[in-house]
């Protein structure tokens, strides 16, 4: 019995010095280190973290985490006025406006190099939805966000910014 116990404390303790340790796992195509950390946290903000994640759908909180950092990433990025970035602009507008639906068409026209795709959707007789993707620097996207928001008759605009996923992992 005491060999046994013996034997479970030393692979309890293999155990433990394995996890403690970087861990490489294999991602697609190159080698991945994983590094497991401990976080301090109130017990309450844990249990609301762990309620979010488990109604968003996430399986465990390392890859919630890593969602949130990032997003903080991308954020980072956007502070950079020449990082190469992209986005979705979202347009609600009604379509009788007069002239809204060409100018909308001309400006996106006008910059065609920055505006990858447009889809347009009928939302109801009279609405429309339409979403651009832009891809440029930081400071192009927005302000072109900004100039498509502003023209006059757009009901509602968003700008979503994201990232090329370059510089991400």
């Amino acid at each position: 019995m005491y060999v046994e116990a013996v034997r479970v404390i030393a692979a309890t303790q293999q155990l433990v010095s394995f996890c403690d340790a970087s861990i490489s796992i294999r991602q697609g195509s190159f080698m991945a280190d994983l590094t497991r950390f401990g976080i301090s946290i109130d017990e309450r903000l844990l249990q609301r973290f762990d309620s979010l994640i488990s109604h968003k759908g996430y399986d465990n909180r390392s890859e919630a985490i890593r969602d949130l950092i990032r997003n903080a990433l991308v954020e980072e990025e956007w502070g950079d006025e020449d990082q190469q970035t992209v986005a979705t602009v979202t347009l609600v507008y009604d379509h009788h406006t007069r002239d809204l639906a060409d100018k909308l068409t001309e400006h996106q026209h006008s910059h065609h190099q920055e505006i990858v795709s447009t889809l347009h959707i009928h939302l109801d007789h009279h609405h429309c939805l339409e979403v651009v993707v832009i891809k440029g620097k930081a400071s192009r996207v927005r302000r072109l966000a900004d100039e498509l928001i502003g023209i006059k008759g757009v009901k509602h605009g968003k700008l979503v910014a994201t990232t090329t996923g370059q510089n991400l992992l």
